[in-house]
């Protein structure tokens, strides 16, 4: 069953702000690509991470459960709609320092997840 997203102000400012990081590396590199003997061809860090939460919120959209997200109740956030609804937590990366979380619930509607937050793990 695919979901239809819903963003917070919150989500929605911060995968804005990871987009644009990338975006700045890519540019960047294919600038000094440009340069003789540079031959940067790797993705910088900040496009890793944000395809991999691009990458983490596709699933999400498709299949909650999807084994790599690592999807489980997180209870320290509160749910936007329904305070006795729960609130998941899903890896957008796993085994990295910092590692980034998409923090998101059900609803408002039936066929609805909100993207709540999207965090580096403390």
């Amino acid at each position: 069953m695919s979901f239809q997203l819903r963003w917070t102000a919150q989500a929605t400012s911060t995968f804005e702000e990871l987009q644009r990081a990338a975006e700045r590396a890519a540019r960047t590199r294919a600038t000094a690509g440009r340069r003789p003997g540079s031959g940067k061809t790797k993705s910088s860090r900040q496009e890793g991470l944000f395809k991999q939460v691009a990458k983490a919120i596709a699933q999400l959209a498709e299949a909650p459960r999807h084994p790599s997200l690592s999807t489980h109740e997180y209870s320290s956030l509160q749910h936007p709609f329904d305070a006795k609804a729960k609130v998941f937590e899903a890896y957008a990366q796993n085994r990295t320092p910092g590692a980034y979380r998409v923090f998101w619930c059900y609803g408002p509607a039936k066929d609805e997840i909100t993207v709540i937050a999207i965090t580096p793990h403390p």
